[in-house]
C-alpha cells in the first residue's frame, strides 16, 4: 500500500542534499553492548592499483548505501525438543556462557511452532534496541550481511523486511529461519548480523545517519504505534492513522559534550 506524504519544510530543505536518517536505542540499559550502526566499507583492501575493485566507483557507491548492525553477544545456540516434543533452545556454552541464562531469555525468543513458515524450520528472534527515523519519506530495507564471509555458514537465512521509517519507526530484530536445526547457530560479538539500506525520493542522494535524541514527542509517537502487530494482521493498513498522529519533527541530532 503506497502512501503519499507531504511534510512542511523550508525551501532550503534537504530535497537536493543528503537524506538524514536518525537512529537511537530504545533503552540505555546495556547500551554499551550495542555498537552504533557503521557504513559498510571494504577494509584493508588493495587500493594501490588504479583498476583495483576497491577503487571501483560502482562498488564504493553501493557500499556507501548499506549500514552494518553488529551482534552484541557471543552465542552458540542449539535446538532440541523435550520429552513431550515441545521445541526448546539450548545454550551450548552452558555455565561458560558470557551471557547469564536469565538475560539470554530476555533477548532470545523461539517463535511458537504454529507460526513457523515451514514445519521443519524453527524461527528464532533476537531482540535489538535499534530504531531508525526520518523526517521525509524514507524506506528501510533489512537484508542479510552478504559481504561478510563466514568460514562456517549460518544454518539458515534471516528474515528481511522493508518499511517506512518516517511514519512507522519500530525496533529492529534479528529473525532467523533455521533450515538445519541439527546444526548450531554461532554468533560472535562484533560480527555483522545484518545490513540496513535506506531509500528516499531520489536514488542519487547520499544518506547521512546520525544519532538522535529521544525527545518526549518521539517517545510518545513510538509508544502510540508500538505493539499493534499483536492486534492486527496488516499493520501497513494503519499508516494513514499513524501519519495523522505524527509530530512534525522526529529527528533531533544528539548533542555531544
Amino acid at each position: 500500500m503506497q502512501i503519499n506524504i507531504t511534510y512542511e519544510r523550508p525551501e532550503e530543505g534537504p530535497a537536493s542534499g543528503p537524506i538524514t536518517v536518525g537512529w537511537f536505542r530504545t533503552t540505555d540499559k546495556g547500551g554499551v553492548l550495542y555498537d552504533a550502526p557503521e557504513r559498510l566499507a571494504s577494509r584493508e583492501t588493495n587500493k594501490g592499483h588504479a583498476k583495483s575493485a576497491s577503487r571501483c566507483p560502482a562498488l564504493i557507491n553501493m557500499e556507501s548505501r548499506y549500514f552494518v548492525i553488529k551482534s552484541p553477544i557471543d552465542l552458540t545456540l542449539g535446538f532440541t525438543r523435550d520429552e513431550k516434543g515441545v521445541p526448546r533452545l539450548v545454550n551450548r556454552a552452558g555455565a561458560g556462557s558470557a551471557v547469564r541464562s536469565s538475560k539470554l531469555a530476555d533477548m532470545l525468543t523461539l517463535v511458537g511452532e504454529a507460526e513457523w513458515r515451514y514445519p521443519d524450520r524453527p524461527t528464532v528472534q533476537l531482540k535489538l534496541p535499534y530504531v531508525f527515523i526520518a523526517d521525509e519519506p524514507v524506506y528501510l530495507t533489512q537484508i542479510a550481511a552478504f559481504a561478510h564471509y563466514r568460514k562456517t555458514p549460518l544454518p539458515g537465512t534471516i528474515f528481511g523486511g522493508r518499511f517506512p521509517i518516517d511514519i512507522w519507526p519500530r525496533p529492529l530484530m534479528w529473525a532467523f529461519e533455521w533450515h538445519e536445526p541439527e546444526k548450531d547457530i554461532v554468533l560472535k560479538r562484533g560480527e555483522p548480523l545484518f545490513y540496513v539500506q535506506f531509500e528516499g525520493g531520489a536514488p542519487d542522494r547520499p544518506v547521512s545517519v546520525v544519532e538522535a535524541e529521544r525527545t518526549a514527542e518521539l517517545d510518545a509517537y513510538c509508544e502510540h504505534i508500538s505493539g499493534v502487530v499483536n492486534y492486527v494482521n496488516q499493520t501497513f493498513s494503519l499508516f494513514k492513522a499513524a501519519e495523522a498522529a505524527r509530530p512534525k519533527v522526529l529527528v533531533t541530532p544528539r548533542k555531544r559534550g
